[in-house]
């Protein structure tokens, strides 16, 4: 049987999604507890193999299990099976030939920044602190530059497994969540390594995006905003 999993994690204590020696990765928790849950699993895949420190709200795994719970109860019990910081959110059986990754047709993400005066510690690992003054409307006009399809490789590192660059954003902008939060929210169809913290990174520094989204060097763009603030909030499919 073939399973659709939704997950979601803190990213504060783990080396990110793929599996490394040594390290405590999403992907070596998850792989432990369908171990402890499924008579046997293989083909496991994910939508977005998120860095060290990124968050998700619903990433997207499938995997071939044979054995253990009906799909209504595998939330349950690999929960039962997985650390405090990663959650099986919701489950069921898919079709034989979804695949989580090769079948997404959008993935969206959201960078959370905290821009209060004083720090706050609740926020330490859950968003950027940045105490100055943030013009959103600025930010606003900054981030359509990127809706359509633009050459991104300004905005992934130079050493990069990358060999095509275009990325269509679906949609991009900036949302004020209360008095001390705002938001950029992207949705793309895929994402080059690093891409939304360096546009936000970017962005911050007041940096003109259009000129950049042209096949410009890594260079030229800004800076690389910390990876506690991102989040990968949504999967799309079909």
């Amino acid at each position: 049987m073939r399973l659709k999993l939704t997950v979601a994690y803190d990213g504060t204590g783990f080396r990110g999604w793929a599996r490394q020696p040594g390290e405590r990765t999403v992907e070596s928790v998850v792989r432990a507890a369908l171990d402890r849950c499924c008579g046997s699993f293989s083909e496991l895949a994910v939508a977005g193999r998120t860095d060290t420190g990124v968050h998700a709200l619903a990433n997207v795994m499938s995997v071939e299990v044979e054995g253990g719970p009906p799909p209504e109860r595998v939330p349950e019990a690999l929960n039962a099976a997985l650390p405090q910081d990663v959650a099986i959110v919701a489950a069921e059986e898919a079709r034989a030939t979804f695949h989580a990754r090769f079948g997404a047709r959008a993935r969206s993400y959201r960078y959370r920044i905290f821009r209060r005066r004083e720090r706050s510690p609740f926020e330490a690992d859950r968003s950027l602190w940045w105490p100055r003054p943030i013009d959103l409307d600025a930010l606003q006009a900054n981030a359509q530059a990127v809706l359509g399809e633009h050459d991104f490789r300004a905005f992934t590192p130079t050493e990069t497994q990358h060999d095509v660059f275009m990325r269509i954003v679906e949609s991009a902008q900036w949302l004020e969540r209360d008095a001390d939060v705002v938001t950029f929210e992207i949705t793309a169809d895929s994402f080059l390594r690093h891409m939304v913290r360096i546009l936000v990174g970017t962005m911050l520094e007041g940096r003109d995006l259009e000129p950049l989204l042209e096949g410009r060097p890594r260079t030229d763009a800004g800076g690389t905003a910390p990876p506690h603030g991102l989040y990968l909030t949504d999967v799309r499919y079909g």
